[in-house]
């Protein structure tokens, strides 16, 4: 079983930053793609920006220049650097993984949530 468990939510300030964390772990063989999606009250889950394994990066328009995904490979982390916040960034956010394990099928996992909160 593999689990992913977000930290680094809170509230902040309109114009400011958080750092958001997701850690994988459990039975793991490789992790191929990571990615981050959000789901504010009242509306559907929506992709935030995605990173392959080899580091290429998908964002979308709303947070482009301001939302930098990155990971560490070594510690199974992928990490969510939020920039110049808005009181729209409000939401739920999670993290998943492509996760291949030592049977070499590839699941999808996700975290559990974690809130963001802009305060305007």
């Amino acid at each position: 079983q593999v689990q992913l468990v977000e930290s680094g939510g809170g509230l902040v300030q309109a114009g400011g930053s958080l750092r958001l964390s997701c850690a994988a772990s459990g039975s793991i063989f490789s992790i191929g793609a990571m990615g981050w999606y959000r789901q504010a009250p009242g509306k559907q889950r929506e992709l935030v920006t995605t990173i392959t394994s080899g580091g290429s990066t998908n964002y979308a328009d709303s947070v482009k220049g301001r939302f930098t995904i990155s990971r560490d490979n070594a510690k199974n982390t992928v990490y969510l650097q939020m920039n110049s916040l808005k009181s729209e960034d409000t939401a739920v956010y999670y993290c998943n993984a492509d996760v291949a394990g030592w049977d070499f099928r590839s699941l999808r996992y996700w975290g559990q949530g974690t809130q963001v909160t802009v305060s305007s």
